[in-house]
């Protein structure tokens, strides 16, 4: 069944009245739009606490400027995390110029959102996609998404690959990881299968640093 009630939580009025466009193309005119997180929650909030009829999708951004008004939620990521709490059954669709799998991923598995449209060419279009897939109870991820999430999550670390990445988390150079392997009996322990490693781990994710290596890790849980 289609959605009835919709809110847009995004601080770009162009890209705002274009949601407004699409969900109006699907026949959907019962809509409220927002410029903040912080009243998106409420909105939502109110919603559940009074007769009126609850939202049942929310559409948002990840990105929100700051301005003059001092927000508790500061960005899409919040707002998602609070409204699961108090409305564990809204869908949610996320609609940003964000593209990095690591982030796409963590809202599908810890937030639990339901669509992900990225804001690119023909956005209008997928965005109307993810709508109706989404109020047909499936997940939506925009192509080029589920392309670059699907090969970051094909990589399988191995416990050589863990234990690296882990020190260089807690701070350790990578010119001393050797000496660590080496001192806990862990083989290959010389410098250059370390910096094998990296490269190999970097190249298949499609990373340069290994700062992002390590960030991309800690937002799976792999660490």
């Amino acid at each position: 069944m289609m959605f009835r009630r919709v809110l847009i939580a995004e601080d770009h009025e162009s890209a705002n009245i274009s949601v407004q466009k699409t969900l109006a193309d699907l026949e959907i005119t019962n809509t409220q739009y927002t410029y903040y997180c912080d009243d998106a929650f409420m909105h939502i909030k109110k919603s559940l606490l009074s007769n009126e009829e609850p939202f049942d999708l929310i559409i948002t951004d990840l990105s929100f400027e700051e301005d003059h008004r001092p927000q508790k939620l500061t960005g899409g990521t919040e707002l998602i995390q609070a409204v699961r709490a108090i409305h564990p059954t809204l869908k949610i669709i996320v609609f940003s110029a964000e593209n990095k799998a690591a982030i796409v991923d963590a809202l599908v598995r810890e937030s639990g959102i339901n669509g992900y449209v990225r804001k690119a060419r023909n956005d209008a279009k997928d965005l109307k996609a993810a709508i109706e897939a989404v109020s047909k109870g499936k997940l939506y991820l925009s192509a080029d998404l589920r392309q670059t999430v699907k090969q970051k999550n094909a990589y399988e670390f191995t416990e050589f690959d863990i234990t690296i990445i882990s020190l260089l988390s807690k701070g350790t150079l990578q010119k001393e990881i050797p000496a660590y392997l080496l001192q806990n009996n862990i083989k290959p322990s010389g410098l250059s299968s370390v910096e094998k490693r990296l490269n190999l781990m970097k190249e298949e994710l499609s990373f340069s640093k290994n700062e992002q290596l390590v960030a991309y890790c800690k937002d799976f849980g792999i660490i």
